[in-house]
């Protein structure tokens, strides 16, 4: 598979998955055993991968992931993400805020011989995040 081709793929998971919610992008560009590492989860397979969608989505309703830069080489790809949304459901144990909220997100996938993701890391500004949604988990580390 070509760079250019590899690179389409993953930004249909940010464009088609994570900002459209549409879930058949999932069956389609991830292998059954995907195993996807996130701050603060590991979804497994491509159900897992589904409810962690989910999950987010119920949190930030209106989620919108921008492709801003991508490299792929070989068999992997590694995207930098603007993620943005309004904060209407619980997330990471925080009440919905009301909110809009941007953050930015790291991944980097790799893809099996049969021409779909096997596992995939992201890697976020949660803190970045979590601040904006009025929680600072440092704030009591910084009063101890």
């Amino acid at each position: 598979m070509s760079p250019d081709e590899l690179k389409a793929r993953a930004r249909r998971l940010a464009e088609e998955l994570l900002t459209q919610g549409d879930l058949a992008v999932a069956d389609e560009l991830l292998a059954p055993d995907d195993s996807h590492h996130a701050p603060n989860t590991v979804a497994t397979g491509v159900d897992g991968v589904k409810s962690w969608v989910v999950e987010l989505r119920q949190s930030f309703p209106d989620l919108r992931a921008i492709v801003e830069d991508e490299i792929a080489e070989g068999d992997a790809v590694v995207q930098r993400l603007t993620l943005s949304g309004t904060h209407e459901g619980q997330f990471c144990g925080v009440p919905p805020t009301g909110r809009h909220v941007t953050w930015d997100l790291v991944e980097i996938l790799r893809l099996g011989p049969d021409g779909k993701f096997t596992k995939h890391w992201s890697i976020s500004d949660q803190l970045g995040l979590l601040r904006q949604l009025g929680t600072d988990p440092t704030a009591a580390e910084e009063s101890a």
